[in-house]
């Protein structure tokens, strides 16, 4: 776990691909008029917007609130260039990693990404959450990456019941107020989250999230798929899987 300050407009790296994340991920600040250039040789790469107003290669973006709205994603294959333009003061999310494969530019909208509840039915509530799915390995087996969002109402729980997978997973943490909080449980280990910090969460980890009553909470997450073995199944702890069936 690490959080940043995000005062200053600029760009924060969350991860690198050398590290157990396999993931470059960096969070941006734009103004609005900044124009952010993107191109790797090597990596695939994908945008989530997650607030403001931009153009993606000429594409509209626009999210007035990453609580309420619903997102957008550009993803495209390796060297392929990309033109971020802000419209306004936004903020994107850029994720990347190797990958030979070459495809043609997807770009997720409301219109297109799948979204559904989970946890309807369960537990009095308490860990309903709304899914956002850009891409993962059923739309885009061409991808090593998956990435998508959670919106957890206040007082909520998401990732529960508590499960893991061999894959590496890093989460950025978005509050609808930016005094807003929750935890993270990482095995026996439990953090503190609040507004734009993130979690990078080891294979083989439980990570059951939660968020304080009263706060909102949205997160992007970022899987990375291994070579032959794409992330695809949650494994349940033992202890816990009975709640399945509750």
């Amino acid at each position: 776990m690490r959080e940043f300050d995000y005062l200053a407009p600029g760009t924060q790296q969350l991860c690198t691909a050398d590290s157990s994340m396999m993931m470059n991920i960096t969070v941006h600040a734009l103004k609005a008029g900044d124009v952010l250039n993107l191109r790797n040789a090597d990596e695939e790469i994908a945008i989530v917007l997650i607030q403001g107003h931009v153009l993606m290669n000429g594409q509209v973006a626009q999210r007035e609130s990453c609580i309420d709205s619903p997102g957008y994603c550009l993803h495209v294959c390796h060297n392929t260039a990309i033109e971020i333009t802000a419209q306004a003061d936004s903020e994107i999310l850029v994720q990347s990693t190797n990958n030979p494969e070459p495809f043609e530019p997807q770009f997720y909208t409301p219109e297109n990404t799948r979204v559904g509840n989970f946890g309807e039915g369960q537990f009095e509530g308490k860990a309903l959450r709304r899914v956002t799915t850009y891409f993962d390995i059923h739309n885009a087996p061409y991808s090593n990456m998956v990435c998508g969002e959670i919106m957890q109402p206040q007082g909520g729980w998401s990732s529960y019941p508590p499960h893991e997978h061999p894959h590496p997973e890093v989460y950025y943490y978005r509050f609808d107020k930016p005094q807003g909080f929750g935890a993270c449980f990482l095995d026996d280990d439990v953090y503190k989250i609040r507004n734009r910090s993130f979690a990078a969460i080891e294979g083989g980890k439980y990570h059951p999230q939660v968020t304080a009553p009263g706060y909102a909470m949205m997160y992007v997450w970022m899987i990375r798929h291994f070579d032959g073995y794409p992330w695809d199944e949650r494994n349940f702890h033992p202890e816990h899987k009975w709640l399945l069936d509750s």
